[in-house]
């Protein structure tokens, strides 16, 4: 397994090495050792996990590159290709792209949940995980600037329910609101909501401080 995870980050160095939206080859990385973690509590196919956290993302360098919006579906293509450099079965293929195809669904989207394959529920949970808590922090005020979303616009209300990826919230706190505070509830495995709630608690406190800070109260 180390030799093909070591072929496929080779392969994808290149393209993630000029990313500042947070969804560079660290983020990749954090995701596998995440989703590993839970993969030897809650089971599942190993090799499939590790790739699928490996790759999932592709999506967000063809939005980077583009301007434009794109699902992970749209990035199967380009995957399928790189997948095709590493010695693993069409059917271990063929669960790699599922996952990646359905890794970011949420309770809280207009869809919800379609899924409920242990490998691409931990790849949910993997990478739920890496947005919340200090990295998850710092993540999401990188993406805000790199796409040049204001920090805080108190005159728009938090009133966004239903959730999607398409659009753009107002403001990158409107974004903790809209989805990163929600992620601890949408925690797919046992292991993962564990995990969640240490990281959840500090999102929490640095939204407390910051309204604080910006009330000029402390």
């Amino acid at each position: 397994m180390r030799g093909i995870l070591i072929k496929l980050e080779n392969e994808i160095k290149p393209l993630f090495k000029e990313d500042t939206t947070g969804h560079d080859l660290h983020h990749l990385k954090r995701v596998m050792n995440v989703a590993l973690t839970i993969q030897e509590k809650e089971g599942g196919d190993k090799l499939v996990i590790a790739i699928s956290a490996l790759l999932h993302d592709l999506h967000r360098i063809m939005q980077s590159k583009s301007g434009s919006f794109y699902t992970p579906k749209e990035s199967l293509p380009l995957i399928s290709e790189i997948l095709n450099k590493v010695d693993i079965t069409d059917f271990q293929k063929r669960r790699i792209l599922h996952c990646i195809e359905y890794h970011e669904e949420y309770s809280f989207s207009e869809n919800g949940k379609t899924v409920n394959d242990i490998e691409t529920l931990i790849l949910q949970d993997a990478d739920n995980l890496d947005a919340i808590g200090a990295i998850g922090v710092a993540r999401t005020f990188l993406f805000g600037g790199y796409y040049k979303v204001k920090m805080w616009t108190p005159e728009y209300p938090f009133d966004r329910k239903i959730y999607d990826e398409d659009k753009k919230d107002p403001s990158v706190i409107h974004h903790f609101h809209s989805k990163l505070i929600k992620l601890k509830d949408n925690m797919n495995t046992k292991t993962a909501r564990k995990m969640a709630n240490k990281r959840h608690d500090f999102m929490m406190l640095y939204l407390n401080e910051f309204f604080d800070e910006w009330k000029g109260t402390k």
